[in-house]
């Protein structure tokens, strides 16, 4: 029997109605010098404009804010890299309740100050040798908190899939007839949640993710038709999107709904940040980069319609964003 997907337009249009007095409408930008190299209206949704810098936001607040007062008093349990970390802790200063966050001890020192900063109780752990999953779960269990997964919630697929009906409506506003999407993938919440708003508002858009060389689990997975893990010594700058499987709950909905799933290296992911840096004038982090990489890489049919890309988060070390911006590409 077919698995009904996780969710359902309906699902997507209740957490925009949740979210809208919290989250950042983010602006659908265009710029004159990509359209011209890419010969085509190149249209980038700019998720760094998000509170906390990433679309991480809108799904954690999504989640967040179905919590009864009980469970908003024991708090809440999330493990992230560092921008659901982010996303978590923001939305649960706002709603006023504890959040403990499970990171791992080498992600961007940037992300982890700014999840402190933000209320959070961070515990780190060994990304090579413990399980996040495994930490999370006994700590929420321990706690009597509620765990708030980064990707494979119900809730946080609906909340990021906001961002979805975002570029539909500001496309049409800007007279855009959109045939393609790219879309940064690691766990897959993004891209399942946009991909249910395109299919029902715009299902003419082929939708590609992209994922960093090593972590093409989403590609290869789309290619086999089941889930694919990434190798244990898979190694990326894109710190965001080494998630080591897709998520049980996205996968199907990105088997049904994508149309490819294509690949970068970091060196054309470093292309794309100092592209975004010294044209578009954007602060763009690495694994938020590589939908902009894929299209300056011309690793997809070209099409006289316009494309959009998201740019999902721009929280970079300054430190590693100083060294790739200074590097001759």
């Amino acid at each position: 029997m077919k698995q009904a997907p996780a969710i359902t337009i309906d699902d997507i249009l209740d957490a925009a109605r949740i979210i809208a007095p919290a989250a950042v409408r983010t602006p659908l930008l265009e710029n004159a010098q990509l359209n011209e190299r890419c010969g085509r209206r190149v249209l980038l949704k700019f998720e760094g404009a998000q509170h906390t810098g990433s679309f991480k936001f809108r799904g954690a607040y999504n989640r967040l804010a179905r919590l009864d007062a009980a469970e908003r008093a024991s708090g809440v349990v999330a493990w992230s890299s560092g921008n659901h970390a982010q996303g978590v802790a923001a939305a649960a200063r706002m709603l006023g309740m504890p959040a403990t966050i499970v990171m791992p001890a080498d992600a961007p020192a940037i992300k982890i100050a700014n999840t402190r900063a933000l209320g959070a109780e961070v515990v780190p752990y060994d990304r090579r040798t413990e399980s996040r999953e495994e930490i999370a779960t006994e700590l929420a269990q321990t706690r009597g908190a509620t765990l708030v997964p980064s990707f494979d919630d119900p809730f946080i697929i609906a909340g990021q899939g906001t961002a979805g009906l975002e570029i539909i409506d500001q496309a049409a506003q800007a007279g855009a007839q959109v045939s393609q999407l790219l879309v940064c993938c690691g766990g897959g919440g993004l891209t399942a949640g946009i991909a249910t708003a395109m299919k029902a508002r715009a299902p003419h858009v082929d939708m590609h993710t992209v994922e960093p060389a090593g972590f093409d689990d989403t590609a290869r997975s789309l290619r086999s038709g089941q889930r694919e893990a990434v190798a244990p010594d898979a190694r990326s700058i894109c710190d965001a999107l080494l998630a080591p499987s897709p998520g049980a709950l996205t996968f199907p909905i990105n088997h049904a709904l994508v149309t490819s799933g294509l690949v970068v290296t970091d060196d054309q992911v470093r292309d794309a940040m100092r592209f975004a840096f010294s044209t578009l004038k954007l602060v763009v982090e690495p694994g938020g980069s590589v939908a902009l990489a894929a299209l300056l890489a011309g690793l997809m049919p070209t099409r006289e319609d316009a494309v959009v890309v998201v740019l999902s988060g721009s929280n970079v070390d300054p430190a590693d964003y100083a060294a790739i911006l200074s590097e001759v590409g």
